[in-house]
């Protein structure tokens, strides 16, 4: 896989609430500068985390920086994603969905808050059990005709709903998902055993078969693990307590000593050599900086087969 076949997504869920506008300018430049190009957002980031109890903090801060920065939409592209969002502060419960009306809402509504006239590519958030799928294939590929959204993808879908999706999509003459976001990384939880994160949706082997045979873009989250290979403050999960996760982070020290790496950028190379685009979040300038670098790791067939034999 040529370089160039490869990219670090740069997080954003953060900014406007736990990382300060002034501080994400500084990210955002400073991705861009190395050569970064793709901004993952969402409508509803953060507000769990924002006093007002609602999301848009983090679209604002990102159009306040296009704003600062003629040019830069140039040079970026901008995913973001409807479903999440509280229609009543402080009350998840309130989600607004995935019906036609409250997609083309939510995305009226980023739009203002990104001060773009489009998206690059436009997620559903999660799954919508209580709108028909149709529904919702109809909204995105209104988007999508409409010149509001260039792309759509799925984020947390079982695979078989997303191949439905697709399948509604062409039976109409409209636009299909054509990426799939999901929870990933080089350690893994106890086969079977829930997360604690509620509606993170792990990748599996389905997604992969249906991404590489239909030629589907895969984006990972939580691919660090919010810090936790690199941070003795932040230890994985009870759930990754395992044997495989040891073999694994044994492996993955030899390897990064091998290739003068960090455990962050190994991991990161690990994703990318599969195919898969890996989201970062950075609070700090150097972060996304260590992050853009795994750009420069090779690993080889036998540094996966390592992996593959601990896990």
């Amino acid at each position: 896989m040529d370089i160039t076949d490869r990219r670090i997504v740069l997080g954003t869920m953060d900014f406007g609430t736990r990382v300060a506008p002034e501080q994400a300018f500084a990210i955002l430049d400073s991705f861009v500068a190395d050569g970064g190009v793709w901004l993952d957002t969402a409508n509803c980031y953060s507000f769990w985390t924002d006093p007002s109890g609602a999301g848009g903090a983090s679209e604002r801060v990102i159009g306040a920086w296009l704003r600062a920065r003629p040019g830069a939409r140039d040079t970026v592209r901008i995913a973001t994603k409807v479903r999440h969002n509280p229609l009543v502060p402080h009350a998840p419960d309130s989600a607004e969905g995935l019906s036609a009306r409250a997609v083309h809402s939510g995305v009226e509504e980023s739009l203002g808050r990104l001060g773009v006239d489009h998206v690059d590519l436009l997620w559903a958030h999660a799954e919508d059990r209580t709108v028909p799928l149709g529904e919702t294939v109809g909204a995105f590929g209104e988007l999508v005709a409409k010149g509001v959204a260039l792309r759509v993808g799925a984020a947390n879908h079982a695979a078989w709903r997303v191949e439905r999706a697709r399948s509604l999509a062409r039976e109409r003459g409209l636009e299909p998902w054509t990426a799939l976001q999901l929870r990933h990384s080089l350690v893994q939880p106890r086969p079977l055993a829930p997360v604690a994160e509620g509606g993170h949706r792990m990748l599996a082997g389905e997604d992969l078969d249906l991404a590489r045979s239909e030629g589907l873009a895969v984006w990972s989250y939580s691919s660090l693990m919010w810090g936790s290979y690199v941070r003795a403050d932040k230890p994985l999960p009870a759930v990754y307590d395992h044997p495989g996760t040891a073999r694994v982070l044994g492996v993955l020290d030899s390897v990064a000593d091998e290739l003068s790496a960090t455990r962050n950028q190994v991991v990161l190379a690990w994703l990318m050599r599969q195919g898969i685009d890996p989201i970062v979040g950075a609070s700090r300038v150097g972060q996304i900086e260590e992050a853009l670098a795994a750009l420069r790791v090779r690993l080889g067939d036998e540094h996966l087969a390592r992996f593959a034999e601990a896990r």
